[in-house]
């Protein structure tokens, strides 16, 4: 365990220590040593607390097999992998041993003791005891076996083990885990051919693996542990290593911290300052604190800031020494007593607190308060005072402590002085000698045994340092006390001569009667068990049943000092041999000590290795593995040839290795909160001030940009990641790289990369704030650093890893590859101009050695895309640059039906509201319970202790946006509800009636109690508690499984009809091969120096897509194919993982709403997309699924973090945003007296389309008709002649117009046009599209009708579907702006943080418009073509469509420059699930009707419905400010009803064509389906928009400090009532 609470203290006093771990900034290690006895009790009971827990063996080993595999795969050592075991220990750390496990058995008596007394019926086979992980047990030593079978199928099996040397050091060889490692690591320092550069990477869970790495002064050394979670309840340990977040902790800043935490005392000593010897010290003085082998000094602990005092006083008292303390593992007696004496001054400023206490407790009690209450009661007192204290002893300076030098106590000025300061003395010297005799039980405190005491921990602190340093001096010795003494005890040591004598270790099975209890003698021979248990043993009083523990001072029970009797060994020893004789064969062969084993891989050896358990795991058939045996002494180093390794202060950055060196700053401490772990931290951080010098040219924009732009840097300072600069801004002019799409190229030496500046509007501005804020704030409150004042920004793209590429030459090399995504830096945390180490050397030269034969690689091609095969003899084909591929194509599932029916099987979901209703309570009891409640003890008045039960049914978990799938929903800020969740409240409320009353009538308070809620005198509170959470606990809704709330995933229902549809696909077995040549960039082959690198960088994910995994040496098989059910969004491109269900059951494999073992989290460089294979080939016209409607009402945070293709898969598709979650009904078939031309018009223009139409359109129709052609160009002629006459004539005679309709109708018949033929109808459209645009326009404006006659949908259909976009909207829009005399759109392209891309055209008439979010630039330009060609339309070419959504909702697109005469709508965000299914709403129009418009803005704020005839294709949008104000100044009294009567609106002056501009408002005519939608009807009758409009003031250019625009509604006109 080493120092507790050591690793949270020094974490956060220098925040920069521990990242993350994520995978592609890995650095690279040459040695991994893992301490294994963490990962074994990790895998064997992860969780203590649950007394259910059962797990087999051979789950155990299969766990730690799995464990080992992925630690191994996220390092990927180059030379050394190391396993040590804790062996017998040395004798001193047996005594902690010892107490712990005898501690945790008797806190596993007591959880099963309690579980019973509840009524708990436990499970009938064994528990797993713990205590089993002692060398020496059956457990151990079949886990030995399994661990040398692991090895020897990993080396002969999987290709990234056979490089390295493996060692296994396992329990039958003496010493603990770590000292083991660290002797390895002296013995290879020692060697003549070190290399000082040597990287090392040590993973396990004890803090003082931080003082051991920095025993070794290696500069690369790294510790790797599991995410420690401080705060709040225990939460249950992850046995899935995927799922765990691992931190590295790196020594080389650590080193660097010391150097600043000790550099007050740089100018002050009169020898050499050397950081080496600053850091022995600094090992030193963390032991004093208490470790594995000594108590702590009395009152010293680190969370009473015990180690900046011990610090203070170290700076303090240096200059005096003449030199350091800890002379590289040696103890310098007559300087560590200097330090000791300094240090006890500590001890009597302590007691002169207590001292005032005392005496007026002895006033009351008489007697020299000897007995132990007083004790207590001063301790107590002490404690309080020294909260109070402990902000003033913070700020103890360093002069503080120098000006105290000559004063040993506080003196006063009175006369009495010396008489007080006497009996000062004598009460000191009485309270020590009340701790020994109570503590230690001894009757007289003599000078003799005093000085022993101190004898006693000298020699304590020197084996130590021989320990950390040169390995175990004396295995027999040990500290024979549970209690340290004083500071001011020790005292004369300086004369000491220490002498250990090194004696053997102990036998495994002597170690085990040494530190087993009794309750765990099952674990010993037969033989042995009666000396435990028997009352005629002659060691019974070293087991007994019961024992104390004492706190001491300390606050946790763990830490508490277990009170049992130390053992005496030759006792033990006498007392076993005359059992020796009894021992077994097998027992005698498990007792003794063997070498540790070294392993690696030689092709030429072949032999079968044998499974040590066949039923479980298989035989190696062809093993592939040499071993030696390593002599138990062959790494023992001498002590006088343990030299420090020399560092080369100059040598390159190793990438990884942080450093604080690059940038200049300075550094301070202080308490400024800053938050490492859950909270803020208490004590002082060490905060780093980066200096930026204001007037260098460095900060002037052009200059950066001169300087970076195209090239390499490091960005994230001090986690350094290399990243490539695509722009730099300053907030208002921004540099940026104008490249082909698709290019990532480094402009190197003097090349000029192609640069483009632009000044930067106001919303980019503001945006350019934000960031600025918000990294500054994440570098303060996470980092402790202060990065001031920031100039410039720079984007950037970070690497993601090298690839292989071919040159004109037919030579392979590396190229850099760069993530897509570009973020945010600030400019003064971005390095420049360091060398780095580059490590990527590499064998691969030629075609050839890319891909060998017999290799695997995979189709980035089209046909077979994502299909595995293997290479072939190529040598004929290669010199042309083809490579001969046999590819395996498997049968693929259909899911597209499930696709469609997919909400048949999705989860409901429902506000709160809808579930209050129907179980008759308030909404607000549904949204507590599935919470948490807690309920305490007593009464609100008087409560019995803090013991609170939570009775809730935790399905919800808002501070960690985290829901429960199946239960909950988080749609935007609203929860939602499934019907199980109704079903659970249904029966909680029949259980307990009286709950549910209370809550409701005190929802006021946070906690209820048990008397409150149950007050009658027969009622038992506690006992109904007791009911209600035993109930909850044995409900299988207790073990359900969370998920994040940004997680876009597919239910439970749909999953198991996808693995219904594979095993469906199984049975259809037509594997077939195909042999092709290929050219070598369409393949993909899996390597090491790949790390990262997405295969396919264009493919988009989405629900359902079919993907394949392409890693090799993974839990998942190379090869494998699924299907993504889940998509966790991320900030970064590279950290967004998705959930697959893979087709067959694997090692290893999850179970995420899936059958056991077949599911798995995988980032996208793990896969190839088959779907998005699919989709390419198919011109993108595939079904897509939409499982997660986008909430309208959002924060951009949560909008932005759904970084799956939401949005554009929108604008893709109609039919299926009818979702299961969504309150919308699809509508049904369009009624006969609908004016048919209109549906015509609309199939045809495919746009406005119901979803009748929609999902017919699936059904695939194929008709070959001869004259088929000729056909749709009469079609055409008919159409064109109408628009034509519509434009040009005034009144066109009606037989006229009936002609045409017949002919239309006829054609149509012949040619089968309906919904569902998109391809006739895309025909039929590009070929339409060609008539002059601007005359649709007129159509609807000369139309006749007015409009009374729109008709009204049977149900409210969904409103806004996007049309699907024609093959290429970019040429169209082209070819519009060319008809209309305007110059070529100017396409530009903005990377959003979630890696998605928006594209921003702009017209040469000055409208800009904006497009959605997309995965692909190309994506991002076609919809934003379409949403131009609309934006035109609503001006003055009109199509048929409604206006897609923004692309963030809850901020107004930016104002653009009006041209004289348009009126450029803004789009805003309609509330997707908020509208009831109304008959009113969005009907198709008819042919004749004028277009009525309503203006209201984007999101309206909660629950708010729309009500009044909006049509499609209008009814989201609103008219810029100066517009408005005109309107409503020109026609205040204007009377709606007058204008509702004019037939059609009067052209504006200019006569550019408009669409028309009434406006309906008549929602008593419309009844409302929703009584929540009568009350929230917008009332337009005072800001009426009339439609004659000046225009001769609209601003042509807006200017940059724009006032806030007013929307044309009024918000305060009275609610029209239903």
């Amino acid at each position: 365990m080493g120092v507790p609470k050591f690793y949270r203290w020094i974490s956060e006093r220098y925040p920069c220590l521990s990242q993350v771990l994520k995978e592609h900034q890995i650095p690279e290690f040459d040695n991994l040593y893992l301490d294994m006895n963490g990962i074994i009790h990790q895998c064997s009971h992860p969780n203590d607390d649950d007394v259910h827990f059962r797990i087999s063996e051979d789950k155990i080993f299969a766990n730690i097999f799995h464990y080992l595999e992925v630690l191994f795969r996220i390092i990927k050592p180059r030379k050394v992998f190391f396993m040590a075991v804790d062996g017998v220990a040395p004798r001193a750390k047996m005594n902690q041993q010892r107490g712990r496990r005898f501690r945790s058995a008797k806190e596993a008596e007591e959880k099963i003791k309690k579980a019973l007394e509840k009524g708990e019926t436990l499970p009938t086979e064994a528990r797993f005891d713990s205590n089993c992980i002692t060398p020496g047990t059956e457990f151990m030593a079949r886990l030995n076996e399994h661990l040398k079978y692991f090895v020897n199928m990993k080396i002969s099996t999987d290709k990234s083990w056979q490089g390295i040397t493996v060692y296994l050091s396992g329990h039958e060889t003496p010493g603990e885990g770590e000292h083991k490692i660290m002797e390895f690591i002296r013995s290879e320092k020692a060697k003549p051919h070190h290399d000082p550069n040597t990287r090392h990477c040590l993973y396990g869970l004890d803090a003082d693996l931080i003082m051991l790495g920095l025993t070794s002064h290696e500069a690369h050394f790294a510790l790797l542990r599991e995410e420690v979670r401080f705060g709040g309840k225990k939460a249950q340990r992850v046995c899935a290593p995927e799922e765990t977040t691992f931190h590295l902790l790196h020594l080389s800043l650590m080193r660097e911290y010391i150097d600043y935490e000790f550099s007050p005392v740089k100018d002050k000593i009169s020898f050499e300052y050397d950081i080496e010897r600053i850091i022995d010290d600094w090992i030193l003085m963390g032991f004093l604190v208490g470790n594995d082998f000594i108590p702590h000094l009395p009152h010293l602990h680190i969370n009473h800031d015990a180690l900046p005092l011990l610090y203070r006083t170290y700076m303090a008292i240096l200059p005096e020494l003449g030199g350091y303390i800890n002379e590289n593992g040696h103890l310098n007696l007559e300087r560590f007593e200097k330090y000791l004496t300094r240090l006890s001054d500590f001890d009597r400023e302590h007691f002169s607190e207590v001292f005032v206490d005392l005496k007026w407790f002895e006033s009351k009690v008489g007697n020299k308060y000897l007995n132990e209450a007083a004790g207590i009661a001063a301790e107590e007192a002490r404690k309080n005072k020294q909260k109070k204290q402990k902000a003033q002893e913070n700020s103890i300076s360093l002069a503080a402590l120098e000006k105290n030098e000559g004063e040993v106590t506080p003196k006063t000025t009175l006369e009495d002085e010396p008489e007080d300061d006497d009996l000062f003395e004598t009460e000191f010297r009485q309270y020590k000698r009340t701790y020994y005799m109570t503590k230690m039980g001894v009757e007289v405190v003599s000078d003799a045994f005093l000085a022993d005491q101190a004898e006693c921990y000298v020699q304590a602190i020197q084996w130590i340092l021989h320990y950390y340093y040169h390995g175990v001096q004396s295995w027999s010795w040990y500290y024979p006390y549970h209690y340290a003494p004083y500071l001011s005890d020790i005292h004369n040591i300086s004369e000491l001569k220490i002498k250990f004598e090194l004696g053997k270790p102990f036998m495994p099975f002597e170690q085990l009667l040494a530190v087993l209890p009794a309750a765990s003698k099952d674990l010993l021979p037969k033989c042995y068990q009666h000396l435990m248990t028997s009352q005629d043993s002659p060691i019974i009083e070293y087991y007994p049943p019961d024992f104390k523990t004492d706190l001491n001072g300390k606050q946790q029970e763990w830490e508490a000092v277990v009170l049992i009797p130390f053992i005496d060994e030759k006792r033990l020893l006498q007392a076993m041999e005359s059992c020796n004789k009894g021992l077994k064969e097998e027992e005698k062969r498990r007792n003794t000590h063997s070498a540790c084993l070294m392993y690696w891989y030689d092709k030429d050896a072949e032999f079968q290795y044998l499974s040590p358990w066949p039923e479980k795991f298989p035989a190696i058939e062809k093993c592939h593995t040499r071993y030696k045996t390593i002599p138990l002494d062959a790494w023992h180093v001498e002590i006088t040839h343990n030299k420090i390794t020399k560092i080369n202060k100059n040598a390159l950055y190793f990438c990884g290795f942080p450093t604080l060196k690059h940038i200049k700053h300075k550094f301070y401490l202080k308490k400024s909160g800053v938050q490492v772990f859950q909270q803020s931290s208490h004590g002082e951080n060490m905060m780093l001030e980066i200096i930026v010098d204001e007037n260098s040219k460095d900060q002037v924009v052009e200059n950066v940009a001169s300087s970076i732009l195209g090239k390499r840097v490091f960005v994230n300072w001090p986690h350094l990641e290399e990243a490539r600069v695509v722009a730099v801004s300053d907030g208002e002019t921004k540099f940026y790289l104008e490249e082909p799409h698709g290019t990532q190229k480094l402009y190197m030496g003097n090349a000029v990369p192609p640069t483009k500046v632009a000044y930067v509007g106001d919303k980019e501005q503001s945006m350019w704030v934000k960031e600025v804020q918000g990294i500054s704030e994440q570098y303060q409150r996470r980092k402790g650093i202060i990065i001031h004042e920031t100039s410039v920004v720079v984007y950037a793209q970070l690497l993601t890893g090298n690839r292989y590429q071919l040159n004109q030459n037919g030579e392979v090399y590396l190229e850099k590859q760069w993530s897509k995504q570009v973020l945010p830096f600030v400019y003064q945390t971005v390095v420049k101009d360091i060398k780095a180490f580059d490590s990527r050397f590499s064998s691969i030269k030629t075609l050839g050695d890319l891909f060998p034969p017999g290799s695997t690689a995979f189709m980035l091609g089209s046909p077979y895309y994502g299909c595995m095969g293997e290479v072939q003899d190529s040598h004929d084909v290669i010199s042309e640059g083809r490579i001969r591929v046999v590819f395996n194509i498997p049968c693929e599932p259909q899911l597209d039906t499930l696709i469609q029916n997919q909400h048949k099987y999705s989860v409901k979901y429902n506000p709160a509201y809808i579930l209050a209703s129907r179980l008759g309570v308030s909404g607000y009891l549904v949204s507590r319970f599935t919470g948490s409640i807690f309920i305490g003890r007593g009464s609100k008045k008087n409560p019995h202790g803090d013991h609170k039960a939570n009775v809730g049914l935790n399905l919800k978990f808002n501070k960690k946006n985290e829901e429960v799938p199946g239960y909950t929903k988080k749609v935007g800020n609203e929860w939602m509800y499934s019907s199980a969740v109704e079903q659970l409240l249904a029966e909680y409320l029949e259980r307990v009636p009286e709950l549910f009353n209370y809550v409701a009538k005190n929802s006021q308070e946070d906690i209820c109690y048990e008397d409150d809620i149950w007050p009658g005198e027969d009622e038992n509170g506690a006992e109904k508690v007791q009911e209600i959470v035993a109930w909850l606990k044995a409900h299988p809704v207790s073990a359900l499984s969370r998920s994040s709330c940004d997680l876009q995933i597919l239910d439970a229902a749909i999953v198991e009809k996808i693995e219904e549809e594979i095993e469906k696909c199984k049975q259809r077995k037509s594997n077939k091969k195909v042999r092709v040549t290929v050219k070598p960039h369409l393949l993909y082959r899996p390597l090491e120096q790949q790390k990262g690198v997405v295969p396919d960088r264009d493919a988009e994910y989405r629900l359902f897509d079919r993907v394949v995994n392409v890693r090799e040496n993974f839990s998942v098989p190379v090869g494998l194919r699924g299907t993504v059910i889940g998509i966790k969004g991320a900030t970064r491109e590279t950290d967004v993982l998705f959930e697959v269900l893979f087709d067959e059951e694997f090692l290893g494999g999850l179970t995420i709403r899936c059958s056991p073992a077949r599911g798995y989290r995988l980032p996208s460089s793990a896969l190839i997309n088959l779907s998005h294979g699919s989709r390419s080939e198919m011109g993108n016209q595939k079904l897509m699924a939409i499982v997660k409607p986008q909430p309208a009402v959002n924060n951009y945070n949560s909008y932005a973090s759904d970084v799956s293709s939401v949005c554009s898969q929108k604008v893709h598709l109609g039919g299926l945003n009818h979702s299961p979650r969504s309150l919308f009904v699809p509508t049904q078939a369009q009624s006969k007296q609908d004016d048919e031309f209109c549906s015509i018009w609309q199939s045809l223009q495919s746009s406005g389309k119901s979803h009748h139409i929609q999902q017919n359109m699936h059904e695939k129709v194929c008709i070959h008709t001869l004259n088929r052609s000729l056909q749709i160009l009469l079609l055409i002629m008919i159409i064109s002649v109408k628009k034509v006459m519509l434009s040009e004539c005034q009144h066109v005679p009606e037989w006229l117009i009936l002609f045409l309709k017949k002919g239309t109708q006829m054609l149509k018949e012949i040619l089968k046009i309906d919904g569902s033929d998109l391809q006739t109808r895309n025909e039929v459209k590009s070929q339409v599209n060609d008539v002059p645009a601007p005359a649709t326009a007129y159509m609807n404006k000369h139309s006749p009708g007015g409009p009374q006659n729109t008709p009204v949908m049977e149900t409210g259909g969904h409103p806004f579907t996007c049309a699907q976009p024609p093959l290429s909207t970019v040429s169209e829009l082209s070819r519009i702006c060319s008809l209309l005399g305007m110059s070529q759109p100017d396409f530009s392209f903005l990377k959003t943080p979630q890696t998605m891309t928006v594209c921003h055209i702009k017209l040469s008439n000055g409208l800009l418009v904006h497009g959605p979010q997309c995965h692909s630039e190309a994506e991002a330009k076609e919809k934003a073509a379409l949403f131009a060609l609309q934006r035109l339309g609503s001006i003055g070419v009109n199509f048929a469509s409604p206006p897609p959504p923004p692309v963030f909702p809850n901020y107004q697109p930016l104002g653009v420059p009006v041209p004289p005469g348009s009126i450029p709508p803004v789009f805003a965000q309609p509330p997707a699930n908020m509208m009831p299914p109304s008959s009113h709403m969005f009907g198709p129009v008819s042919w004749g009707t004028p277009v009525p418009k309503h203006y209201y803005p984007g999101s309206y704020p909660g629950n708010v419905s729309l009500a009044g005839t909006i049509p499609v294709g209008s009814h989201n949008q609103f008219i810029p400010l100066q517009v408005t104000k005109k309107r409503a100044a020109s026609k205040k009294n204007f009377e709606l009803k007058e204008f509702q009567s004019s037939p059609q609106a009067a052209p504006l002056k200019n006569e550019q064509p408009v669409s028309s501009d009434h406006i309906q408002q008549d929602s008593s005519s419309a009844p409302l389906k929703s009584p929540q939608a009568a009350q929230s009807t917008v009332s337009f009758q005072d800001n009426v928009a009339t439609p004659s409009v000046p225009h001769n003031k609209s601003t042509p250019n807006t200017s940059s400090k724009r006032k806030p625009r007013k929307l044309a509604v009024n918000f305060g006109a009275p609610k029209s009532s239903e």
